[in-house]
């Protein structure tokens, strides 16, 4: 297509940048044919002008679509040139934190600087299996792709592992080996894998230092092969080590440090066995201070040397060899801090009693003097003679530091060694995987002959990746069928020829050194001459003569040539040598004892200015060339290496790692564009890419191609081939046919052509969003239309009618206003008229008024002077009255007054006694009365006052009458009168006076009824202030009696939840422990398998088998009966096999050792947790059994009940034996044949008491059947109660508090309320009360004023003290009647389970074993007794031994007699049934039309003993044979299918019945353990069979249940018929059996579940997530290169159906054989758990699957999958349950993922997720479609910040290998066992029927 189709206006390019390398910008304006400009918008939206380059005028590189960013894979995408691949980098590393990504066939690792938790066990099981294109990139990944093709292709692996130092080698190879070590377990006597582990901190501590870009740097190169046999375990490894760095042992730069090991010894020199090296701390010694750095952040070197000295004895080094590698090593550090000084220019000195070199020479065992002579001088030998020549002091530094560098690399050799021979196996090695950890391209400042080996070997690794790469593409061209056309790639071949070829670089080197005098000068020189220009590759700098320039693949890069000539020849003082070799130190010789042999030359030659020393540890030579090899140059060996290396290589498929730094500061997750780029052009990512684009770097399936470029097609272009389809519609969609090829599965596109396509994609699926947008926005703005228009006619209908309604209101009011104006005018004019009618009316009033009042005045005038006259004349008369009556009066009250007085004082003495009187009884209530009678009596004399009154008025009337007429007397004699007038005025002021008085009494009067009427209301107030306070009392007391009430439900209810929540706890603890037990069966199964593959290996390996005794390994036997008893089946079996002599050279026999201590280890553990289980279900018990006996009530009437029951039956028990005895009399006197006749006494009597006896039977059969259904029903009552605990009795107590009316019941609630701390706080106003009642001295005027009531209150609190002590009294009383009578109970229990266990037993016993059983039952019960009465007194119990004695005497002689008597009648009975049949017979003979109501045929009842008891009887020697053919080789699928469910354990359990019938235990014990051996000999051949492991589940546990059912317990016998009661076990307890046989169960449980498991892994990722349920849902996006068709398995594809078809095969298998209901709701759900596990393990690792579209296949696949559990009425086993996580997540893809309302929902919506698994699911969301949205960092951050207080694990990934705990609830079954038919298939015709 043209530029101009893809360079259009808001197309996305990307443009070169200083900063960011490359930056991202969008064209403003179309790009047309000859422009040199581009018009350019960047996205800060700055504007900008972009010039093209005028000579190429090439364009700027297209930027992906938004959906292709973030891909796994880089070959995914579209545009594959740098800034796509960085810019795809750095949003996963960013944005995802995702730090492995794809780039073809190589991993990228992204170095995070932070730990992350996605190594740990889990995903590694998630991977393991695992394609390596459907999971997430992952190391994990390339590591099973390995162990895939080596497995698949039997071709050995290698995966190269190359970067920076600091990018993550080492932990990346670290993490590949322990996922072998993961994945493929050992397969040799030893841990393997642990040692392969275990080497990893050895290596690490002495070859791994800490530098400025890395805390834990490699500082060599190692290339380890992981050995595997032909089942592909690991049985060893060997590693080969390149390039160490030896000068780091004594020159580190600033902020580095030496190697770890130095540092962690001397952080350990505190420990005692260490003392002897005489260390001190890191900055004492020159060698571990020069870089200023000696503590590394977050590492603990005393920790770290423990983990070091722990792996050295896993290796197996000994404590005195890691003792001698310590003491070299310290001595290393000792000789580094030896001072030497200048003798002279010439010569050097190193003082006497120097103590650093003291101690070197104490530890390596050499003496001083040699050790100081030769570190300051050297041997020169010439052709005759030899000198002995000083050295300067610089050089006697330098050979210092040359032996250190020497001989910490021997040491670095000899733990090299040691470790490759604990690692080395004598098994034979089928396969390897190699794991390559070396350093990547380097280029510093200044560069010398370290970083040139290193650069050299990055180009020999180069070289055969590219050949790799090309090789896979033309192979996956050449499978294609594709034309191949030759890929023009960069071949760095000139290159290495340079460096090593004739006449290279490496050649002139070594030339240089064999010179003697050779210097870097001259090499240089000759370099320039050679290759200057001749190689274009080869430059030399302009400013520098002794530096030269390479061009290597990566970069050009200077080496300065000074030191190469050292360096390469890496030589060293041979007198030091030779005085170490002499040394006492065993260790020591042992390193230097193969000097000549050394399989690796040692370091370089000292420099002052050098980087790196380096040795070079080539493959192992034959011994006579030693000596050549040793004067090998370091150039030379590390080229043999090199190649040796590259051989090992091209003979493996190789896996590539490339590990990025993203930046130089260790910063985590922070990337830097620069350093990137610069790693990504050195180790060949980029090169891979660029390989790719040249060809056709996309490609896609057809089915692919068609359902993403479906929308751009027609419907007439769809065909029903889909390859033709996707031509037709490519020739349409791209017209240059150069641009893809057609292969025979894929398409291949050219670069650009995807994005092109997705373009073409975006536009259709716009232009339809178009048009349905336009379509929807028509009807949306039509129907907005319609409903404003009717909105209008709406509007203008009420409008109008308001304008209506305005003029109808307008008229009204015109109307209303003429009528008001008319009344208003009419108003007026009246009250105009009115007020001029007024004026009228009052002008008249006024003048008739004045006239009146002129004639009023003048009758008024001659009134008053006549009444003047009047008055004038009347006080005249007045006046002599008044003088007369006062001497009248003045001489009455004289004598009145005399009288008064005395009155007066009698009333005064009366008055102050009242007031006395009321003083003293103020507040009583009983002198109410009293003084009402009081004034009762003073009304009375008030009364009798009033009389008195009267009389005196009447009297004084009459006075006055006749003093009047005295007067009128006196009037005539005037002059008497004046001579009396003194007189009279004396009596009128008497009477005056006595009137005063008068009145003073009634005022006294007046005030005492006033006093009273008060005092009255004072007593009516206080009586109604009392009656308050009564009422205030009862309020309080009700509101008490309340709040005990509702404290008690409180206290009720808490005791509930206490309850609840301990039960459940008890629940959960039972759970764990079942657990954790279920999990030791699984390990000792495990155990056991090993050790039966051990066994079978070691029988395969020994070649002479000799006959013998076959010792038999205590692991043999699992439980506890197992290892007890032992099977002849099985004795036999292991006679039958031969015995085996086991060549002790071959036969490890530490390894039974072990497993037998591992064993005896689970076993303690597995009977310490039994025990555990065993005390908390007692103490369970013993709580719910306390509870059931403190809460029992009333069972007295039952007991009764029971008791009279009972002897009604012992008294009918009498009666029936007397009618036997009857019988027997009756038979005895008849004898004779006659008497037997039909009709006779003697034949009537019979039939009568057979009948009599049958009815009675029934009768008790029914009774028994009642006091059982009695006894369950009481028993399920108490365990009802049992669940109620104090609060039942405590509200009862409340219950009646509350009938209480009484101020003293309240108090007892309160006092016992009181003793729960929840009562504690009281109201105010009882607190107030109670301490008011309880002061010492209360104000009684408060309470009562007349204390009567404290005297009550104080009366009824004695009596309720009484009352509840004697309550109490009673309630101890009667709890220990309650408990006597409760063990009384208890004992007629057990008796009567006795009685009728021994009933049921004799009853099934034959008659002559019932007898001695009786016997053997009493003499038992006898002895009890005597026991008892014997612990009792005894002296009595002697007494009672003597009459036991006596009693067993009779006791034997009643029995010989009884015995006697039993055979008699029965031989009389056996004569006269004979006799009645003849009789019978011969009455019918002579009159056959008589009939009878008589039985033909009566009841024979020794007949029944012959019936069939649900038995069967099988020989000795028949035992095997019941095995083989019952278990060993019975085929479910086969004659197994037409059986009765559990068929077989009915038959096992039937031969059982009858072994413990005769009561043979040998029997019953070899059948027993013959069956749980085949079993489990069974499941080990055919356990991956589901339907066999189902059988025999289904058949364990039926078996298990019938010991149970017929086991005699009370508890398994509810269910029981009484037939089935009959059947129970007689003889044997076989409760340690059922242990086994349920430990059996749950193994064959576990079995069933991972067979299960194995069924529908395969399934489940491809029905649940891959597979398109709802077509069309999810599009598909671009893939690349990561599904490989080497990863691609050829199996079909599942779907979901095929998983429902599954489940229903397992539903179905697991109902025919008959399983336990709850059994199958259990594997239910183990099921589902699997399955949701799984497939949100594979949602949380799949970026590609996290998308919308994926959610709602999801979310249909699980409602399909809860449909199938409603379909099979599974919904409560709780399998959906587990489902929750799975559909949470499905949830979260599907949600709004923007605002913070969204962010709340998700949190709450997802609460069965952890953080981590919703903070992955957000991270990995990737959109399908252009017009989804990516989530955003914030939104993410949001989410974690709300979910920072979660307390929750921090495991991303669910744990698959989860088995819920089984438990096998009791099930009963119906089946009779004596209808039970054996059919003739199973081949048993030997067992006989019982």
């Amino acid at each position: 297509m043209a530029a101009s189709e893809l360079y259009t206006k808001y197309a996305r390019v990307w443009i070169p940048d200083v900063e960011e390398v490359w930056r991202s910008a969008e064209l403003t304006k179309d790009y047309r044919q000859g422009d040199g400009v581009l018009q350019l918008q960047l996205e800060d939206g700055k504007e900008l002008e972009h010039k093209l380059d005028p000579k190429t005028n090439n364009l700027p590189h297209l930027r992906n679509p938004d959906i292709l960013v973030g891909e796994n894979d880089l070959t995914a995408l579209s545009y594959l040139h740098e800034p796509a691949v960085l810019h795809n980098l750095k949003v996963r590393f960013i944005d995802s934190k995702l730090i492995y990504t794809y780039c073809g066939i190589v991993l990228v690792a992204i170095n995070p600087y932070e730990t992350l938790g996605i190594y740990g066990s889990d995903i590694i099981n998630a991977y393991s299996g695992q394609n390596m294109g459907d999971m997430d990139p992952h190391i994990f990944a390339v590591a099973e792709e390995a162990y895939k093709q080596m497995a698949r292709d039997e071709r050995n692996q290698s995966i190269i592992v190359s970067g920076e130092s600091g990018a993550g080698k080492t932990v990346s190879a670290k993490y590949a080996m322990r996922y072998f070590a993961t994945v493929s377990g050992s397969a040799s006597e030893a841990n393997v894998e642990e040692k392969v582990l275990a080497s990893n901190p050895i290596m690490e501590s002495i070859g791994n230092a800490k530098t400025t870009r890395n805390d834990n740097s490699s500082r060599f190169g190692k290339y380890i092969e992981i050995g595997f046999d032909k089942r592909y375990h690991i049985i060893g490894a060997n590693m080969r080590t390149y390039l160490l760095e030896k000068s780091r042992v004594v020159f580190q730069a600033d902020e580095e440090r030496n190697y770890h090991i130095f540092y962690q010894l001397c952080a350990s020199a505190h420990l005692p066995e260490l003392k002897a090296l005489k260390l001190g701390k890191a900055n004492e010694f020159h060698y571990t201070k020069q870089g200023r750095s000696p503590v590394i952040d977050g590492i603990d070197d005393a920790k770290e040397m423990s983990t070091t000295r722990n792996a050295f004895t896993l290796l197996g080094v000994n404590e005195s060899y890691q003792m001698g590698l310590f003491r070299i090593l310290a001595s290393i550090l000792h000789l580094g801090n030896v001072e030497v000084k200048d003798r002279d220019s010439d010569s050097s000195i190193i003082p006497p009693n120097n103590g650093h070199l003291s101690v070197f020479c104490e530890l390596m065992g050499v003496t001083y003097q040699d050790m100081s002579h030769w570190l300051c001088h050297k041997k020169l030998k010439t052709a005759t003679e030899t000198y002995i020549k000083p050295v300067p002091k610089l050089q006697a530094i330098n050979a210092r530091d040359a032996l250190a560098k020497h001989i910490y690399a021997k040491l670095f050799n000899w733990i090299v060694d040691h470790v490759n021979k604990a690692l080395h196996s004598s098994m034979k090695q089928h396969s390897f995987i190699g794991v390559l950890d070396i350093y990547g391209f380097e280029t510093f400042e200044i560069n010398s002959f370290e970083q040139f080996c290193i650069n050299y070997a990055n180009e020999k690794l180069q070289q055969q990746f590219n050949m790799h790469v090309f090789k896979l593409e033309q192979e996956e061209y050449m499978k294609e069928q594709i034309p191949w056309t030759l890929i023009d790639f960069y071949d760095n071949q000139p290159c290495i020829n340079l460096i090593e070829a004739k006449m290279g670089v490496l050649d002139l080197l070594d030339e240089e050194c064999k010179m003697p005098k050779g210097s870097d000068d001259s090499w240089a020189q000759k370099l320039y001459n050679t290759h200057l220009k001749t190689c274009a590759l080869f430059e030399k700098p302009r400013m520098s003569n002794k530096a030269f320039i390479i061009q290597h693949f990566a970069d050009k890069v200077e080496y300065q040539c000074d030191g190469f000539l050292e360096k390469n020849k890496d030589t060293v003082n041979e007198e030091q040598i030779h005085v170490l070799k002499a040394s006492k130190f065993d260790l020591l010789v042992e390193l230097f004892h193969d000097e000549e042999k050394a399989t690796s030359p040692t370091g370089a030659a000292p420099t002052t200015g050098g980087r790196t020393r380096l040795s070079v540890k080539p493959d192992k030579r034959k011994v006579g060339q030693a000596s050549k090899e040793h004067k090998k140059t370091v150039g030379l060996q590390f080229r043999n290496s090199l190649h040796l290396l590259m051989e090992t290589l091209n003979a493996t498929t190789p896996h590539y790692v490339r590990c990025i730094k993203p930046n130089d500061y260790k910063q985590a997750f922070t990337f830097d564009p620069k350093r990137a780029v610069q790693q990504l052009r050195a180790c060949g990512v980029l090169e891979t890419i660029r390989i790719s684009a040249a060809g056709f770097p996309s490609r896609w399936t057809y089915q692919e191609f068609f359902s993403r470029y479906r929308v751009l097609m027609k419907q007439k272009d769809v065909l029903t081939d889909r390859k033709m389809t996707c031509k037709n519609v490519l020739e349409k969609l791209v017209e240059d046919q150069d641009k893809y090829q057609f292969g025979k599965t894929k398409i291949f596109f050219r670069a650009g052509q995807v994005a092109y396509l997705e373009k073409l994609r975006a536009d259709k699926l716009r232009a339809a969003c178009i048009r349905i947008q336009k379509t929807i926005r028509c009807w949306l703005a039509r129907k907005k239309y319609l409903r404003m228009k009717h909105a209008a006619t709406t509007i203008q209908r009420y409008i109008r009618g308001y304008q209506a309604r305005c003029l109808a209101k307008f008229l009204r009011r015109t109307r209303a206003a003429i009528v008001i104006q008319k009344y208003q005018r009419m108003y007026v004019q009246r009250t105009c008229y009115k007020r001029k009618q007024a004026a009228a009316l009052v002008m008249q009033c006024i003048l008739r008024a004045y006239m009146a009042r002129q004639l009023y005045k003048a009758l008024l005038r001659e009134h008053k002077a006549i009444i003047i006259q009047k008055m004038v004349r009347g006080w005249l008369a007045r006046q002599w009255f008044k003088r007369s009556l006062r001497a009248i009066v003045y001489l009455q009250c004289c004598i009145r007054r005399m009288r008064a007085k005395r009155e007066l004082k009698k009333l005064k003495i009366e008055a102050r006694s009242v007031e006395h009187f009321k003083k003293l009884n103020i507040g009583m209530e009983n002198k109410i009365m009293q003084l009402q009678r009081r004034i009762d009596e003073q009304s009375k004399d008030n009364r009798s006052l009033n009389e008195r009154l009267n009389g005196l008025e009447i009297s004084h009337a009459a006075e006055s009458e006749r003093m009047r007429v005295e007067v009128t007397r006196l009037r005539g004699a005037e002059e008497d009168a004046k001579k009396n007038a003194n007189k009279v005025t004396t009596l009128l002021e008497e009477v005056e006076r006595l009137r005063k008085d008068l009145k003073n009494t009634q005022k006294e009067k007046k005030a005492i009824e006033e006093w009273a009427k008060t005092y009255q209301d004072e007593m009516e107030q206080m009586i109604s202030e009392l009656k308050e306070q009564n009422h205030l009392l009862k309020s309080e007391k009700n509101d008490l009696n309340r709040l005990i009430q509702e404290q008690g439900q409180q206290w009720t209810e808490k005791m509930q939840r206490a309850l609840k929540e301990e039960t459940q706890q008890l629940e959960n603890d039972l759970n764990e422990e079942r657990s954790r037990y279920q999990n030791l069966l699984t390990e000792h199964l495990r155990l056991e398998e090993k050790y039966d593959d051990l066994k079978e290996e070691i029988t395969l390996t020994v070649n002479v088998p000799k006959h013998g005794h076959r010792r038999t390994d205590s692991t043999h036997s699992s439980n506890e009966s197992e290892c007890t008893y032992n099977s002849e089946f099985a004795e036999s079996e292991e006679g039958s096999r031969g015995g085996e002599d086991v060549s002790k050279g071959i036969l490890d026999m530490s390894l039974f050792l072990k497993l037998q201590k591992r064993v005896s280890e689970l076993e303690q553990e597995k009977q310490s947790l039994q025990n555990e289980l065993d005390r908390r279900e007692e103490q369970f018990q013993r709580a719910r059994a306390r509870d059931d006996e403190e809460h029992k009530k009333a069972r007295g009437a039952e007991l009764e009940y029971e008791s009279l029951k009972r002897q009604e039956l012992e008294s009918e028990n009498k009666k029936l034996k007397h009618h036997l005895n009857e019988m027997r009399q009756s038979l005895r006197g008849r004898a004779d044949a006659a008497s037997a006749a039909p009709g006779s006494p003697a034949y009537t009597v019979l039939l009568d008491q057979l009948n009599t006896s049958n009815e009675e039977l029934e009768v008790r059969k029914e009774e028994v059947l009642i006091l059982r259904s009695q006894l369950v029903s009481q028993k399920e009552a108490m365990q009802h109660k049992a669940t109620m605990t104090e609060p039942l009795p405590y509200i009862e107590d409340v219950q009646k508090l509350t009938d209480a009316k009484e101020i003293s019941q309240a108090y007892m609630g309160l006092k016992d309320t009181n003793r729960s701390p929840r009562f504690t706080r009281r109201p105010t106003e009882a607190n107030e009360l109670v301490s008011r009642l309880r002061s010492p001295f209360p104000d009684y005027h408060k309470l009562n004023e007349d204390g009567e009531l404290w005297l009550v209150y104080e009366g009824l609190k004695e009596t309720n003290r009484l009352l509840e002590s004697q309550l109490q009294a009673q309630r101890r009383s009667h709890e220990n009647e309650v408990e006597v009578l409760r063990g009384e109970l208890q004992s007629v229990k057990e008796d009567n389970n006795r009685q009728q266990q021994l009933l049921a037993q004799n009853l099934q016993l034959p008659p002559e074993a019932r007898i001695e059983a009786s016997l053997q039952h009493e003499i038992t019960r006898l002895t009890n007794e005597n026991l008892e009465l014997h612990s009792d007194d005894p002296k009595e119990h002697k007494a009672y031994r003597i009459s036991m004695l006596r009693r067993m005497v009779d006791l034997m002689e009643q029995l010989e007699k009884q015995d006697k008597t039993v055979r008699k009648l029965k031989k009389q009975l056996k004569v006269f049934a004979k006799k009645i049949n003849d009789l019978e017979g011969g009455q019918m003979d002579v009159s056959p039309g008589q009939t009878t109501d008589e039985p033909v045929h009566p009841v024979n009842i020794p007949r029944r003993e012959k019936d069939f008891q649900g038995m069967l009887e099988y020989k000795k020697e028949d035992e095997l044979k019941l095995v083989k053919n019952l278990i060993l080789e019975l085929k479910p699928r086969g004659v197994a299918v037409n059986l009765i469910p559990g068929l077989p354990a009915y038959i096992l359990f039937m031969c059982l019945r009858h072994a413990d019938y005769v009561n043979d235990d040998q029997k019953v014990r070899s059948l027993l353990t013959s069956v749980i051996n085949s079993i489990k000999k069974i499941l080990k051949k055919r356990g991956d069979d589901f339907e066999t492991v189902s059988f025999w589940l289904s058949n364990t546990c039926r078996f298990l249940h019938c010991l149970k059912q017929y086991s005699g317990d009370e508890q398994f016998m509810k269910h029981n018929s009484p037939k089935q009661n009959d059947h129970c076990l007689s003889n044997f307890d076989l409760a340690e059996y059922r242990q086994v046989l349920s430990d059996l169960a749950i193994q064959i449980y576990q079995q069933l579940i991972k067979s299960m498991e194995n069924i529908l892994q395969p399934m489940i990722v491809s029905g649940m997530l891959e597979h398109e349920t709802i077509q069309g849902v999810s599009g598909v996006k671009p893939t690349g290169l990561r599904k490989r068709t080497s990863s691609i398995a050829d199996e079909g594809t599942y779907t979901l159906d095929s998983i429902i078809r599954q489940l229903n095969t397992f539903h179905s298998i697991m109902c025919q054989h008959g399983t336990d209901p709850e059994l199958i709701k259990q594997v239910v759900k183990q099921q589902f758990y699997i399955i949701g596990a799984v497939t949100l393990n594979n949602l949380l690792l799949r970026k590609d699957m996290c998308s919308w579209s994926k959610g709602m296949q999801i979310r249909y696949n699980v409602s399909q999958l809860e449909e199938w559990l409603r379909d099979k009425n599974l919904m409560t086993c709780g399998a959906k349950e587990t489902l929750e996580p799975l559909i949470q997540a499905a949830q979260l893809l599907q949600v709004k993922k923007k605002t913070d309302e969204d962010a709340e929902a998700i949190c709450s919506m997802c609460n069965a997720l952890s953080t981590a698994q919703i903070v992955k699911v957000l991270n990995l969301y990737t959109p399908v479609n252009a017009f989804e949205e990516r989530v955003s960092v914030l939104f993410i951050r949001t989410i974690q910040t709300r979910l920072r207080d979660r307390k929750e694990s921090p495991q991303l990934l669910m744990d698959t290998k989860v088995i819920y705990p089984v438990t096998f609830p009791f099930n009963p079954s119906s089946l009779a066992l004596e209808t039970i038919q054996i059919p003739g298939s199973l081949n048993l015709a030997f067992l006989t029927r019982v």
